[in-house]
């Protein structure tokens, strides 16, 4: 089956989490939940988006770490943390 819009609904890999800057679009965060975009929006307005969700005017953004946390993927501890 072939995706004329571009979108990749095989959601994202490990390093595509990790790679993520600190805050991401719905849309984004949809395609790792393997969310389509149009209900990526209907669960934001509905409060029942899986993770936290920020309402910036109308525009909705999601905190990377509350997207990795629902995922359980762990973060990679900075290499100095071990010398602390």
């Amino acid at each position: 089956m072939t995706q004329s819009s571009g979108f990749d609904f095989h959601g994202m890999t490990q390093a595509d989490l990790l790679n993520l800057p600190t805050v991401i679009d719905i849309e984004t965060a949809g395609r790792a939940l393997g969310i389509g975009r149009t209900n990526a929006y209907a669960l934001a307005r509905r409060g029942a988006f899986p993770c936290k969700v920020i309402r910036a005017g109308r525009a909705y953004r999601v905190p990377t770490a509350a997207l990795l946390d629902v995922l359980e993927v762990a973060t990679p501890e900075p290499e100095n943390a071990a010398a602390a």
